[in-house]
């Protein structure tokens, strides 16, 4: 059964500052038939590294406009897709159709379709509680994570400031993106949260937005405990990779508590690079992260 989706009139990108880059696309993914899920493909296909860079919500990968160059300069290819729901990527208008898994799986798809190999995982939000625990699944294909911002629930609250943000956004069926960006991060120009807006023209291109905030693992049997919960422990036990932890200090939801606590469950990773005026959306930061997330893998 085909799944009914909208897509986003390309003349609402024109001219988004910072992003120069052409979008991709992949059709009929395993699992996706039907569906268009867009991409930034940057760099060389052959380099030796690829960044993979994961959003979360209630962005898409136009948050990742300060990085990307970053790390193109460096050599390596940069791939960032847009979920589904979000950005240029086809929007499933049934808000019941969005699950954990339903995102999970369809990252998996991707990472196979484009058969991405040595991948430094670049996280935030929900591209954390998706993108780390894939990693003990396909451990061949990952040689380095980029973590901000982000955890692996298991059935636990995760603190009151997530909890008011999840009313709120309950409240809000047609969430005022680019506005919640801005008081977020207040040097955005107009422009800049015009772009945040830009994959949104109404409300009914928002059901990615509304149910994400609602499959946040802080119940007892929610869908993907188990696949978090496996990928604590295999980033506890196993993990022998690089990483880089950069953290956004007037975060309200992700304090340093919970910085800490993902520090240390992730084998061997260093003190995170605080960043004191950033919040949740660090990557607003994110040239000066790139760069010494870089350093620190002595890539420059």
């Amino acid at each position: 059964m085909s799944i009914q989706s909208l897509r986003t009139d390309d003349r609402r990108f024109q001219d988004l500052p910072d992003w120069p880059f052409q979008p991709k696309y992949l059709e009929n993914l395993v699992g996706y038939e039907g569906l268009r899920v867009a991409l930034a493909d940057e760099g060389p296909s052959n380099a030796v590294n690829t960044f993979l860079c994961l959003h979360g919500q209630p962005t898409w990968s136009y948050l990742y406009r300060k990085m990307i160059p970053v790390f193109v300069n460096s050599g390596a290819r940069v791939v960032a897709p847009d979920l589904l729901g979000f950005g240029r990527s086809d929007k499933p208008i049934d808000d019941a159709l969005y699950t954990y898994n339903f995102h999970r799986n369809l990252l998996i798809a991707l990472i196979e379709r484009l058969d991405l190999n040595n991948i430094t995982l670049v996280c935030q939000d929900w591209g954390g509680l998706l993108g780390l625990p894939i990693v003990p699944d396909m451990p061949t294909r990952f040689k380095r994570i980029i973590v901000m911002n982000t955890g692996l629930p298991i059935g636990e609250s995760v603190g009151e400031g997530f909890m008011n943000w999840k009313a709120y956004n309950r409240s809000q069926p047609d969430l005022p993106i680019g506005q919640l960006m801005k008081r977020a991060n207040p040097q955005l120009t107009e422009a800049e949260m015009a772009s945040y807006d830009a994959p949104f023209p109404d409300k009914s291109y928002k059901a990615g937005v509304r149910r994400f905030p609602e499959l946040v693992m802080v119940e007892p049997e929610m869908e993907g405990i188990e696949i978090s919960k496996k990928a604590r422990e295999w980033f506890s036990n196993e993990w022998s990779g690089q990483t880089f932890m950069a953290w956004g200090k007037q975060d309200i939801v992700f304090k340093e508590a919970k910085m800490l606590e993902l520090k240390n469950i992730i084998r061997n990773c260093p003190e995170p690079l605080v960043i004191e005026e950033a919040g949740h959306f660090v990557q607003e930061w994110g040239d000066q992260v790139a760069v010494a997330a870089l350093r620190s893998f002595g890539d420059s």
